[in-house]
């Protein structure tokens, strides 16, 4: 096992860490007692005894895991797992050799102290290394995902259509003879989109500033495509501060600027929703479709898609999610995610 600056082993102080222990720990000594049981009717007997026992190195070796994290979480993923399977062997050795001590010859069913402390050091090593090898194997697997995320938004950095810039160069060009204090302020709007897209992907924005970053480039599209884009918003008291990865809801915006207004000679519409319910922020957009005689622009921006539902996986897990598809005639890109505030 390599070294890495973030240790495989997840939070050994935390609640979930810890039930998880102890959910495993019943089964494990359900199967034992009814692998061991002679009699069905002695089962809760033997089942209440070896969960106490299981239970105990289970715990023993959580608590002492967790205050060595700090240690642990320093050293490489080999040296770190050697020594939390030393906690689990150093546990399960104090408490049998505390069983053997105080528990009653009868109550361990015919089994010798000698074989009973064989027997615990053997199912405790085998079982922690295989334990630990899962940690490290499901920590291996959430880094490569990580850097998976990391890589498509890089492509997703250099992706920036060279038409916009193009369109929105050429806009301030024209704007600079009649109007150069408009073409300021569509240059300052180009360099907080350029700004905000070459930024590190990993740092996290507010719902605030991500709806500003929409309106900066609608605003500068409005220029350029002038009454072909129409735009509405329809926000219902977000939690404006609440934190949410950057540079995903201006991606969204712009597909459906491409592919719904920029694609028809008519022109669209663009709708952007936002609620806020149970703890829960959803927003929305979506835009009309080119007519059938028209022909739309080729391929669509589906790395953007796949980048941002991919973020958002990685930030909030299952409490968040994406939903496309076609809603009363129009494409829609629904995204949502619990609402944390930035000293949560």
């Amino acid at each position: 096992m390599g070294s890495g600056k973030q240790s495989f082993l997840p939070d050994f102080c935390g609640v979930r860490t810890v039930l998880a222990v102890v959910a495993s720990a019943t089964l494990m000594a359900m199967v034992l007692a009814l692998a061991a049981t002679d009699r069905l009717q002695d089962f809760w007997q033997d089942f209440s005894i070896v969960a106490l026992y299981i239970q105990w190195i289970g715990l023993s070796s959580v608590a002492w895991i967790c205050l060595l994290k700090r240690w642990l979480g320093r050293m490489g993923h080999g040296m770190a797992g050697l020594l939390a399977w030393c906690v689990i062997m150093l546990m399960a050795l104090a408490v049998s050799l505390c069983a053997t001590w105080l528990v009653p010859l009868d109550l361990l069913s015919g089994v010798s102290r000698q074989e009973l402390l064989v027997r615990t050091l053997g199912i405790s090593g085998i079982l922690g290394a295989l334990v630990l090898r899962y940690l490290y194997e499901n920590h291996q697997q959430r880094q490569r995902e990580l850097a998976e995320s990391r890589a498509r938004f890089q492509a997703l950095q250099a992706r920036i259509r060279p038409h916009f810039l193009f369109n929105s160069l050429n806009t301030v060009v024209s704007l600079i003879p009649v109007d150069p204090a408009r073409a300021e302020e569509v240059l300052q709007d180009l360099a907080d989109l350029f700004r905000a897209a070459l930024g590190d992907e990993r740092r996290m924005s507010s719902v605030s500033q991500e709806l500003e970053l929409a309106r900066q480039y609608l605003a500068i599209e409005q220029q350029r495509l002038g009454s072909r884009l129409k735009v509405k918003w329809d926000l219902e008291k977000l939690p404006e501060e609440a934190l949410m990865p950057a540079l995903l809801l201006q991606p969204l915006v712009e597909n459906a600027v491409y592919h719904g207004v920029g694609a028809s000679v008519t022109g669209g519409e663009i709708r952007i929703f936002g609620r806020f319910r149970n703890g829960i922020v959803a927003l929305t957009v979506s835009n009309t479709l080119p007519q059938r005689q028209e022909q739309p622009h080729q391929g669509g921006n589906h790395m953007a898609v796949e980048n941002i539902r991919q973020r958002l996986q990685m930030r909030f897990g299952d409490a968040a999610g994406m939903h496309t598809g076609m809603v009363e005639g129009r494409y829609q890109v629904r995204i949502w995610f619990p609402a944390r505030e930035p000293d949560a």
